[in-house]
């Protein structure tokens, strides 16, 4: 071996190839003598090994398709339950309707277990769906309702009792969206029998959206029936 090849390095030689990616294809007789070492300990070519790289590197590609193509299909679906639930609102015209349409949502398209819906108003109004209460007798809730951003998890046994009522024994987890429009309008509350339905570190983006349109429309709705 000649000195110039003895200076060369593993990192020159490297970098040379990296430059040079058709080299093989100008040296294919090369590939007959090059051999590397497989995980299995067998010598294997250059090609095989490589091919075998691209078929694994194929294999993540399509697997990271697979589940992009899942989520799409996923938020598909969840973007036509919330245009139902939408519409139902909109076309709402009494709070009632509103409670209606938000548990039958919720309960039936979203696989919750229960939902409260709770409104503050000092004037006496005709329901059957929902509870109306004095902003002040609601204290046992106020926490939930300070930050005016929706959270999920596990309420404190008087929050749950205070939200759920009878039904309260039964709900191990709950996602509560504060309901505001210019004042504080009253709470949202989703119930789960289940422990681990509703968590802590749950995204809540679909929540603000629900409490932002549910606001506007319980605004409304309210101030036509207190009139």
């Amino acid at each position: 071996m000649s000195d110039q090849f003895k200076q060369l390095t593993e990192a020159q030689v490297a970098e040379f190839l990296q430059q040079h990616p058709d080299f093989f294809t100008r040296n294919a007789k090369l590939l007959e003598k090059l051999h590397v070492p497989h995980e299995t300990g067998r010598a294997v070519s250059l090609v095989e090994r490589q091919t075998s790289v691209l078929r694994e590197k194929n294999q993540n590609l399509t697997s990271h398709l697979s589940d992009l193509i899942d989520i799409a299909r996923h938020n598909d679906v969840q973007f036509e339950k919330t245009k139902r639930m939408v519409l139902a609102l909109l076309e709402a015209e009494t709070l009632d309707d509103i409670a209606v349409a938000i548990d039958e949502s919720l309960c039936q398209d979203f696989s919750s277990d229960i939902t409260s819906l709770i409104l503050f108003t000092h004037k006496p109004l005709d329901v059957n769906n929902l509870r109306l209460m004095n902003r002040e007798d609601a204290d046992v809730i106020s926490s939930l309702m300070a930050t005016n951003l929706p959270s999920c998890g596990r309420l404190s046994e008087a929050e749950n009792t205070f939200i759920f009522a009878d039904e309260a024994i039964k709900v191990q987890s709950a996602a509560v969206v504060p309901l505001v429009q210019g004042e504080t309008l009253g709470l949202l509350s989703v119930g789960s029998f289940d422990p681990n339905y509703f968590t802590s570190s749950q995204g809540t983006v679909l929540l603000s959206y629900v409490g932002e349109v549910l606001s506007r429309v319980a605004y409304r709705v309210m101030r036509q029936q207190e009139h």
